[in-house]
């Protein structure tokens, strides 16, 4: 849980909308939409994560905008 509500906050101080949810096999997986520089920055942090997060590996899949989000929000 607190991988995903610290991959929202920096999202939301970034400016970038979207959602982040667990899935079953414990990876985490996540949407993000905006400004091309604000998203690679929020990628760049999940390559780390929060204080003791154990980042193994970030898959990155580009694509154009095609939701139109209007916040961010952690899934479950």
């Amino acid at each position: 849980m607190f991988f995903r509500h610290s991959t929202k906050n920096k999202a939301k101080s970034a400016g970038v909308t979207g959602w982040v949810r667990n899935l079953g096999d414990g990876r985490v997986e996540a949407v993000f939409e905006g400004d091309e520089q604000a998203v690679r920055e929020v990628v760049r942090w999940c390559r780390k994560g929060p204080e003791g997060a154990a980042v193994e590996d970030v898959e990155v899949d580009w694509k154009e905008p095609f939701e139109g989000f209007d916040d961010f929000a952690v899934r479950y």
